[in-house]
């Protein structure tokens, strides 16, 4: 059977959620290190920055979505970015991650947000399908930029 339940994590969640995050790093080519991504996900806790969710299937965590809190100045209204995504690769295809995305837009609509944005690789086509499954709409107007420092 096919038992997935997804919540909101808390703080006593992170044992489960840093080897995920640490395998959410890896899949991105960053080397494994356990404790920086505890360090980090317990920093995002311990100042309210973001929202995480975990899946679980029967017992098991196999996933989590993470979003940023921000705010769009043009619609004067509360934004979120979902910034994070990972399911493990014995629980895709499952539902999970479609799951983890229907719990982070439901949070984010309740606190009266008008938009959830991401962005995924433009090879990442399992996502993109994904997405555009669930209703979300690929941006044609905007490019995005970044500047490393």
């Amino acid at each position: 059977m096919n038992n997935i339940a997804v919540r909101q994590a808390v703080l006593s969640d992170i044992e489960a959620l840093a080897p995920l995050f640490d395998s959410y790093r890896q899949f991105y080519g960053r080397a494994s290190n356990v404790a920086a991504a505890t360090n980090f996900l317990l920093a995002r806790f311990n100042h309210g920055e973001s929202v995480i969710f975990i899946a679980y299937k029967d017992t098991a965590p196999v996933g989590f979505a993470q979003l940023y809190p921000s705010f769009s100045s043009v619609s004067l209204a509360r934004t979120f970015i979902l910034n994070d995504l990972f399911v493990s690769e014995h629980a895709r295809r499952n539902g999970v991650a479609s799951k983890l995305v229907q719990a982070a837009t439901e949070f984010a609509g309740l606190l009266g947000a008008v938009r959830v944005s991401l962005s995924t690789a433009t090879t990442n086509e399992t996502a993109q399908a994904l997405y555009l499954s669930a209703g979300w709409v690929r941006d044609e107007q905007y490019f995005v930029y970044h500047f490393s420092i």
